[in-house]
């Protein structure tokens, strides 16, 4: 069997050995870096997930893993990165109406949840000069979203409100090309075969029957 030369051996050989050394101990470092590579490569990746074609696919992938306290939220293009461990942020490259067409379409079709909508309270407030577009986009997502009950939060409260939640839960930002300020799109997800007013007669029935003890 071949011995190879050992480190030994280099060092009685001059400087044309050494050199030889010396390339070997680097190459040996570049491995043993490579696991902490990976790691890195492993926390950031899930921060901005760049995937103009895909992001179809992540929510269809996505949503039967999704529960009640999940969220999945479209937002214009100058809403900030998150980086609470349980928010996935992806750029779709898409439109806003697009966006929120599809998503509210796919969870029409879901058998366990359904979408709580949340907006901005400052949407109504905005005004053409200030907001090009706005107009246009108030009626677009009024006709989209329909009957759906929309409720109205400060915009600060809302992104403090994911803040805390992806530190526990997991939140899917999808990224939009709209360039109207305060549009995003919040939806908090329920269950969708057991009701708020379900939870409530539950718990009144259990602290009945602690009372009764």
């Amino acid at each position: 069997m071949r011995r190879f030369p050992s480190f030994r051996h280099y060092r009685k050989g001059g400087l044309a050995d050494m050199a030889g050394v010396r390339d070997e101990q680097k190459f040996r470092r570049t491995i043993r870096s490579l696991p902490a590579l990976g790691l890195l490569f492993a926390v950031c990746t899930p921060l901005l997930a760049a995937a103009p074609n895909g992001w179809r696919t992540a929510v269809e992938q996505e949503l039967p893993l999704l529960g009640h306290r999940n969220w999945i939220v479209i937002v214009d293009s100058a809403y900030p990165l998150q980086v609470s461990p349980g928010v996935e942020t992806i750029d779709t490259g898409a439109s806003q109406d697009e966006v929120v067409r599809t998503v509210l379409d796919d969870l029409a079709r879901s058998k366990h949840v359904a979408p709580i909508v949340y907006m901005d309270a400052e949407l109504p407030y905005l005004t053409e000069q200030s907001a090009p577009g706005v107009t246009e986009y108030r009626n677009q997502i009024h006709a989209i979203l329909g009957s759906l009950p929309v409720q109205s939060l400060p915009h600060e409260q809302l992104i403090k409100t994911l803040d805390e939640t992806g530190k526990t839960f997991h939140i899917l930002i999808l990224k939009t090309t709209l360039t109207v300020p305060y549009t995003s799109v919040f939806l908090r997800l329920n269950c969708k075969y057991w009701s708020d007013a379900s939870e409530e007669e539950l718990r009144k029935a259990m602290r009945e029957h602690e009372r009764t003890k």
